[in-house]
């Protein structure tokens, strides 16, 4: 506020305008389509394994859309489309497991797709509820998200950035293949834990 106190003080309505521009400016800015950069994004997921470490993952080949409307948040939208023989655990012996039927199925089922049904925010927190399809099952999930902001890059790209994640049972979607441990309990958790890191490009 002090750059704005260096000259006189006029009248109130004066005072007032620069931050009215500012509220408008910022809501242009991110309001727009989108197209997901997959270079500079993740798409991970995390599992319990034997009941006592974490195992990370990852899909690489992936690619999506989005309209965003920051004045009007219901008129969002998005849509992603994952390619499951892309999955990656830094194991090659896990991976062909998890692209065989005892899993994902990627022979059979190649995608998994989502698509947005309903976008609420609340300042740059976003709320994202859509359509889950894994091995031609369909449910909902919703998914928190935080807005990181925009940026322009060198190249004079418009970005914008988001984070989100949620917690899904795997069971949901015919992925239930497990083996019990002979100290009780099973090999891979049910829940399975989302994590979206994206960054997107606005059309031209």
């Amino acid at each position: 506020m002090s750059f704005f106190r260096r000259k006189p003080k006029t009248t109130a309505p004066a005072a007032a305008a620069p931050a009215a521009v500012a509220v408008v400016e910022s809501g242009s800015v991110v309001t727009g389509d989108y197209a997901v950069d997959a270079s500079h994004s993740r798409l991970g997921f995390s599992a319990r394994h034997a009941m006592v470490t974490t195992v990370r993952g990852d899909f690489t080949d992936f690619d999506g859309t989005a309209h965003v409307d920051a004045e009007t948040p219901a008129n969002s939208s998005v849509r992603l489309t994952i390619r499951t023989a892309s999955i990656n655990t830094a194991s090659a012996d896990r991976d062909g497991h998890l692209r065989s039927g005892d899993f994902f199925d990627s022979e059979n089922h190649p995608e998994i797709t989502f698509a947005s049904t309903d976008v609420e925010r609340d300042g740059t927190d976003w709320t994202i509820t859509g359509d889950l399809t894994i091995k031609g099952i369909t449910r909902p999930v919703t998914i928190p998200f935080e807005e990181n902001g925009t940026a322009v890059d060198p190249f004079g790209n418009t970005r914008v950035g988001f984070e989100g994640a949620t917690t899904i049972n795997r069971k949901d979607w015919d992925l239930t293949w497990n083996a019990a441990l002979e100290t009780g309990g099973v090999l891979v958790s049910e829940k399975i834990k989302l994590e979206f890191d994206v960054s997107a490009i606005k059309s031209a």
